[in-house]
């Protein structure tokens, strides 16, 4: 039997098994559910170990745990390191699913569920392909496997882990599968991810809420202020006016630009599916170049004052923000945190106090469509789906991914496919079951890929 027959045969059961794992609420943002992000990191323990792993075990950290299992065949053979999270995003606003987050359901041949593509559907591909070659004796490569369960909280366990194990996690190359592919019609691999840096600001102004009749016009709103001063962050072309902000950035040439844009792209469709008339970003550059290679601000969040039902004439006294800047090769996270920290509080007028907290951030990553590792990703691709993939720059970030350059000195073979009609982070999260089986397959093929590749280098 093959590894791919053996698929075949168990494709059910690996799809039900999914849906058992889609079922546990591993929110790693929320501490009422710690006990729920054990439970998904001790059910990835035990289907690595069904699967034919040697070593599966909970690493703990001070944070959630991480999931680390092992299959040596033969040290002289390639090793692929597999990355991938178990832990998934708050579901927040229950009220616009249209079935509960965390009761998976089928419909139009998708699973819906938090967390169904982003990551818990791409990432337990890894452990279907690895189970369907090992059942087969087909495993052609050594196999060890790194599930954490913080990355959707910035991953903050993980880099001390990865710096404390280098020994351990020795490899050839890190795979991961927490993209997405153009469509599919027309199959991708990432080449290069933004970075990140996610800021929350809090401005305040009296010293308690204030009634808006007695002292509005008297007293600085601070939720007025907030709103000016983060208008004041972009200019009318879109482009942000943080001094020193694009010191660094990397500009593609005018080549590289336009094989970028020559990947499918229907802007009337884009348009369509958002349920927008037009869209908007920085002048001078295209939807696709906005959303791969230009860096950007947004506010993700806002809040102050009264926002219950009915009318209540307050003034607050504080108003709040959270603000993410996605970057681009030449950018550093933590400079631009700084930058931003620096400009924040040099333009509040001085009726109103400025608080700025850096959360979590990342670096960029750009790899290399000429490595053993991408050609062996595009081989199996192209098997599986018929069709040779595009290399494409993705507009989201993997943080860990320049981490892994850093510190084990392994590029990232970014193997994702999910589509971006998914809604990851988004209410009515999904995962088609195509994409699902065509992934496992996929899989089995860079393993066989990889190891012929590597092997004879």
């Amino acid at each position: 039997m093959t590894p791919l027959t053996y698929f075949e045969k168990h494709k059910q059961r690996f799809l039900d098994e999914l849906i058992e794992l889609l079922k546990v609420p591993s929110v790693s943002a929320d501490s009422r559910h710690k006990e729920d992000v054990a439970r998904a990191a001790d059910y990835i323990r035990q289907k690595l170990e069904d699967a034919g792993a040697d070593k599966a075990e909970i690493c703990p950290t001070q944070g959630h745990p991480i999931v680390y299992g092992e299959k040596i065949i033969d040290p002289s053979k390639p090793t692929v390191i597999v990355y991938g999270h178990y832990d998934v995003q708050p579901p927040d606003p229950l009220d616009l699913w249209d079935s509960p987050p965390f009761e998976p359901v089928i419909k139009n041949e998708k699973i819906y569920a938090r967390g169904a593509c982003d990551d818990k559907g791409q990432m337990y591909m890894h452990i279907k392909a690895f189970e369907s070659l090992v059942e087969t004796n087909s495993l052609p490569c050594n196999i060890k496997f790194m599930i954490e369960g913080e990355e959707e909280v910035g991953s903050d366990n993980l880099e001390l882990f990865v710096r404390e194990n280098k020994e351990r996690l020795k490899g050839d190359i890190i795979l991961i599968s927490d993209t997405s592919i153009i469509s599919n019609e027309n199959p991708s691999i990432t080449v290069g991810l933004r970075g990140l840096s996610y800021m929350e600001v809090e401005v305040t102004g009296p010293n308690r809420d204030l009634h808006s009749g007695v002292y509005g016009g008297a007293v600085e709103n601070p939720l007025n202020v907030l709103c000016e001063m983060i208008t004041s962050l972009k200019d009318a072309d879109g482009r942000i006016t943080i001094p020193g902000f694009y010191d660094n950035v990397f500009e593609l040439s005018d080549e590289d630009r336009r094989k970028l844009n020559e990947a499918p792209f229907d802007l009337n469709e884009y348009k369509s599916d958002l349920g927008i008339d037009e869209i908007f970003g920085e002048k001078g550059y295209t939807t696709l170049e906005r959303t791969g290679i230009r860096p950007t601000l947004d506010v993700n969040g806002i809040w102050g004052g009264y926002t219950g039902e009915g009318a209540k004439t307050v003034l607050p006294s504080k108003a709040s923000a959270k603000i993410s800047m996605r970057l681009v090769p030449g950018q550093n996270s933590s400079k631009i945190s700084e930058l931003f920290s620096q400009h924040f509080q040099k333009i509040a007028p001085k009726t109103v106090k400025v608080k700025v907290t850096p959360h979590h951030g990342g670096e960029p990553a750009m790899l290399s469509t000429s490595s053993i590792g991408y050609q062996a990703a595009s081989k199996a691709m192209e098997e599986a789906w018929g069709k040779e993939p595009i290399p494409t720059k993705e507009g989201g970030s993997i943080p860990i991914v320049a981490l892994f350059q850093d510190v084990l000195e392994l590029d990232s073979i970014l193997l994702g496919v999910g589509l971006d009609s998914d809604n990851i982070h988004s209410p009515n999260e999904n995962f088609g079951i195509y994409n699902y089986y065509k992934g496992i397959e996929t899989l089995i093929g860079f393993h066989k890929h990889f190891a012929e590749m590597a092997g004879s280098k």
